[in-house]
């Protein structure tokens, strides 16, 4: 099983969203067990940078995977993890600063500049779930940086022209932070995870010191859904079946 997760991680931190997807139907069974849940999970959030002079969230569309560990000793006790693989952060409408180069500051000066950055990001959160449904959970979440940049815009004659700055090295490899939300487990199907998550970043975005103060912040809205859910669980009735068939042994008479 840790084999398979391990493959797992390695095969959607590499492979494109429409490959992570065919990835989920093909090990979604196989991942599954009365105390193991692993699902897709994909929504919108809402991201900002403080003590930044911004006009407002950068919104971006996150995706990635999910596992439900519960205690067999309270199965409402349980760890939720997993990575969200496609987790865009940042900051929309930041001032225009200098890019050193004439012509460019010139088609830019009036415009502005959003600001995303894009992490690997694997939460390590305490879930409980009530008897109703619903369930609270918070915990760590850390970062590793993919990508970043800086989106100048300008608009000449009802077009946006678009100008994008590499600053990853003007970023801190890790991130790190708190995460807590709250959700509903819905007893549809094999029951979809409604989520609202927020996360609060404890480590300084930019290496720089010119805003040493500047954390990321953003808010969470998914939705999880198990795969291989209901198939695991048709293998395992099938596997009692089988047992259950299986005539036992006469005792041996003396």
């Amino acid at each position: 099983m840790k084999k398979g997760l391990v493959l797992l991680v390695l095969l959607f931190s590499m492979a494109p969203v429409h490959s992570q997807v065919l990835i989920s139907l093909i090990f979604g069974d196989k991942l599954n067990s009365p105390f193991l849940e692993f699902g897709l999970e994909g929504g919108v959030n809402f991201s900002t940078i403080s003590n930044l002079d911004t006009s407002g969230t950068e919104p971006g569309f996150n995706l990635g995977f999910y596992f439900d560990i519960r205690s067999k000793k309270n199965p409402a006790w349980m760890i939720n993890t997993g990575v969200i693989v496609k987790s865009p952060m940042g900051a929309h409408g930041l001032p225009v600063y200098s890019l050193n180069d004439e012509n460019l500051d010139k088609t830019f000066a009036n415009g502005s500049v959003d600001r995303e950055i894009r992490y690997f990001n694997v939460p390590i959160l305490i879930k409980y779930q009530l008897k109703n449904g619903i369930y609270f959970k918070a915990g760590p979440q850390l970062g590793l940086l993919a990508k970043a940049f800086d989106k100048f815009h300008q608009e000449y004659d009802k077009e946006d022209v678009v100008y994008k700055k590499n600053i990853r090295d003007q970023i801190h490899v890790i991130d790190a932070g708190i995460a807590i939300g709250t959700g509903y487990h819905m007893k549809v199907g094999n029951g979809l995870n409604l989520t609202v998550q927020y996360y609060y970043g404890l480590v300084p975005v930019m290496k720089n010191d010119i805003n040493p103060n500047s954390y990321n912040r953003s808010l969470y809205v998914t939705a999880g859904i198990p795969i291989g859910k209901g198939k695991a669980a048709q293998k395992r009735a099938q596997k009692e079946e089988e047992l259950n068939k299986i005539p036992l042994p006469e005792e041996v008479k003396p």
